[in-house]
């Protein structure tokens, strides 16, 4: 025995399945509330992210500068900069035992989270040495994301 159905399934109810129009209104809406509550605490978190790579950043400056320090005595001075950790200077006093390969990994100096480059001061005013992130705004002082982020300061 056969059964032919013709035209649209009839199911509980004499409804097709699918959703009616107030039904996916209600859903986007849901979901558009949803987006407006959690949208701005993820977005606030970036800003954090960025802070804690920069110390990060700024802690493997420090440990590849202690290491160029064992190795040849002495910190590279400001003007040999932080590229002294990647290749051996060529100006300012020369080190005689400079580590093959350099002291990072990466073999290149990382901007910072935000795109500029680490000020590196060699003697510096708070040590041996101070690496400094401006912050977001990329300008000395600033508070909040625009706040500095210096070695000597975490």
């Amino acid at each position: 025995m056969k059964f032919k159905i013709k035209g649209r399934a009839s199911f509980a109810g004499g409804r097709a399945p699918g959703f009616t129009l107030l039904e996916l209104i209600i859903v986007v809406f849901i979901l558009s509330l949803l987006a407006a509550i959690v949208a701005p605490k993820l977005i606030g978190r970036t800003d954090d992210a960025r802070i804690a790579e920069a110390k990060v950043q700024i802690r493997n400056f420090e440990t590849a500068l202690k290491l160029f320090k064992l190795d040849t005595g002495f910190y590279p001075d400001t003007g040999q900069g932080l590229e002294a950790l990647i290749e051996k200077p060529s100006t300012g006093k020369i080190p005689g035992n400079y580590g093959e390969g350099g002291y990072l990994e990466q073999k290149k100096i990382p901007l910072d989270p935000w795109g500029n480059p680490y000020v590196y001061v060699s003697p510096g005013l708070n040590g041996d040495f101070d690496i400094i992130s401006y912050g977001a705004d990329g300008n000395e002082g600033g508070s909040g994301k625009d706040k500095d982020i210096a070695n000597w300061d975490m």
